[in-house]
């Protein structure tokens, strides 16, 4: 049995491990994918090495000069030449490094922003979307650093640093010895500082996704808050997070401010052992005082690409804790992934536009939630994502019929849908649409057949066009406007002089809820599938509005599938079929008039709405 102490630390009711690493060889394809840059980059860095060791030569050769009274115009322009040209080396292959460090951070964004759009819909219900949109944009910038902040110039650096190890052996191998082994202890020290600065900066990163997470639940939630009063309890929730983050970034400016520290040392010391060891050695006669100036400028520039070494190791380390984040996500499978694996069940004969074929589903386990997280969803009511929550479903929707699905809140409705449009996949039984299993058509072909209009009617954040246009990119404004009358926004569309470019908020909040629900009905209408999902698309509706969306839905119905989810029944009694759902199964399926003497479920929820 192990002991207290070997048991892992918790952190939010998990254990805390290092997370996800990230190695080298998976930030190379960052790096080559600008390799043309990179190469002039190398190509300036080199002879920027060329510059720099020239210029030691020089001043030695000026001292020499000036013992022999000789003419010292030449090697001055060629010296001022020199540090000039070296100057602008410098300058030019900066702009490189910031370029090439932008199209990095751009390549990343693209890999990874690509990778999560098409991630199944489990792992959205799994993760905080605070946290990812963290990943993109704070863990991708750190990625710049690996280029500005010295490897691509360590690598111009190490040229100067051999350079300037050859001459100085050529100059004094003893002063050489005694320099190289100051310069070993720092290089030994930044070494196993190195393995912490990644732990570290992985950590903050970390922090910064939950700070991000917090800051996007409490600003989506502005009005839940104020109106619960809750403001400075959010406040505390949002700061406890900002000051984890400040101070894990503390811990990494900690250990990141060793390095500089261990730099001006190991150079200073140095200066002073060349200082005091080559004047003796001067005043014996073995070297002479060029020689020895010569000597103090190399050993600068020796300790110069040792401190870029230092910076790169840093950097780099920083960037592998951030691509380790990165890596994890676009390592995960993609929704249709593991599609060319699936075998369909055979084809039947039947025509049915859907037809549930005894389906069994269960949510995946919520893998990436803490036990905390999983309490508050059970708390506030959310599926519990281990359980059953269909068992055995079959019914069958005939071609251009209307169907509903009634029952109870967790009865499984919604899930029906999601299995339609193959958010989830059955975890057994077969789902067919024209008697082929949807499992063998293409996603992009399988969701251009249906119409799917959420039950809390999301509005994204742009105009009344951008919402329209989302499935239907190619619909005209005659179009557009059309659709948005039938569903009865006329005084939408009137009341801003911008039209279709009017804005509709985040979230659409320049919307009223029912105005919401109608232009993702209208969304859906224009763009006029063979099948039509509607989720409690008439749940925020008003009398009036609701009579005038279903003659919309009616009129646009004709030769057309709906599939329908309703609490009011009075909205779908005069359904071709009503499907009614209990804890996962099927309990009855017939008209408004057999339901009512068929199943008592039904007779129950239609005698509490006054319908019988």
């Amino acid at each position: 049995m192990s002991s207290p102490s070997a048991r892992p630390a918790r952190r939010f009711g998990r254990p805390v491990d290092d997370g996800p690493r990230a190695t080298f060889r998976q930030l190379l394809p960052y790096l080559l994918e600008h390799r043309r840059v990179l190469g002039w980059v190398i190509v300036i860095s080199v002879l920027g090495a060329g510059a720099s060791l020239a210029q030691p030569l020089l001043v030695s050769q000026v001292i020499t000069v000036v013992e022999d009274d000789g003419d010292l115009g030449p090697l001055v322009a060629l010296l001022v030449a020199l540090v000039v040209v070296g100057a602008l080396l410098s300058g030019f292959g900066h702009y490189l490094l910031q370029r090439t460090g932008e199209g990095v951070v751009l390549s990343s964004r693209r890999a990874l922003v690509r990778r999560m759009l098409h991630l199944p819909i489990s792992e959205f219900d799994q993760r905080r979307t605070g946290d990812l949109v963290s990943r993109v944009g704070s863990d991708t910038t750190l990625l710049r650093a690996v280029l500005t902040q010295g490897l691509v110039e360590a690598i111009g650096g190490s040229l100067t640093f051999v350079g300037a190890l050859i001459a100085m052996i050529i100059i004094d191998p003893v002063l050489l010895g005694l320099t190289v082994l100051v310069i070993a202890v720092s290089v030994v020290t930044v070494v196993l500082l190195s393995q912490r600065i990644r732990i570290a900066s992985r950590k903050a990163q970390e922090k910064v996704g939950d700070l991000a997470a917090a800051v996007e639940r409490s600003i989506s939630s502005v009005r839940t808050v104020r109106a619960a009063n809750a403001t400075e309890r959010e406040f505390a929730v949002v700061e406890q997070n900002a000051v984890g983050a400040w101070e894990q970034g503390i811990k990494v400016a900690k250990i990141s401010a060793l390095v500089v520290p261990i730099s001006s040392i190991a150079l200073q010391v140095s200066f002073l052992v060349v200082l005091g060891v080559g004047g003796f050695r001067v005043a014996s006669g073995v070297i002479g005082v060029a020689d020895l100036v010569a000597f103090i400028l190399f050993l600068f520039l020796l300790i110069g690409p040792l401190g870029q070494a230092f910076g790169a190791i840093t950097s780099v380390n920083a960037a592998l804790g951030a691509l380790g984040r990165i890596q994890e996500i676009i390592g995960l499978p993609s929704e249709s992934e593991g599609d060319a694996d699936v075998v369909p069940a055979a084809s039947t004969a039947s025509r049915a536009a859907v037809e549930f074929d005894d389906v069994h589903f269960r949510y995946p386990e919520a893998a990436h939630r803490t036990e905390e997280e999983k309490v508050i969803a059970e708390v506030v009511g959310e599926h519990p994502r281990d359980k059953t929550v269909l068992a055995g479903v079959s019914f069958s929707v005939p071609v251009g019929s209307r169907t509903a699905l009634v029952g109870p809140s967790g009865a499984g409705k919604s899930t029906v849908l999601s299995l339609i449009e193959r958010f989830y996949d059955p975890t057994a039984g077969v789902i067919r649409m024209g008697g082929d299993d949807i499992r063998g058509l293409e996603r992009t072909e399988l969701r251009s057949r249906i119409g799917y209009v959420e039950q809390d009617a999301p509005v994204l954040a742009g105009t009344l066009r951008d919402n329209l246009l989302l499935g239907t990119p190619g619909a005209t404004d005659e179009q557009c406007v059309a659709v948005l009358r039938s569903v009865n926004l006329d005084e939408v569309l009137d009341r801003d002089e911008r039209g279709l470019d009017a804005q509709v908020g985040e979230d659409g909040v320049m919307l009223s809820g029912g105005e919401r629900q109608r232009l993702a009905i209208a969304r859906a209408l224009l763009a006029a599938p063979p099948i039509l999902l509607l989720d409690e698309s008439t749940s925020s509706l008003d009398g009036v509005n609701e009579q005038r969306m279903r003659e919309a839905i009616d009129a646009v119905a004709e030769d057309r599938t709906l599939i329908v989810i309703a609490h009011r029944l009075s909205t779908v009694v005069d359904s071709d079929q009503i499907v009614v759902l209990d804890h996962g199964r099927v309990v009855g399926v017939g008209t408004h008039s057999e339901l009512v003497v068929s199943t008592p479920l039904y007779r129950e929820l239609a005698k509490h709405q006054l319908l019988v």
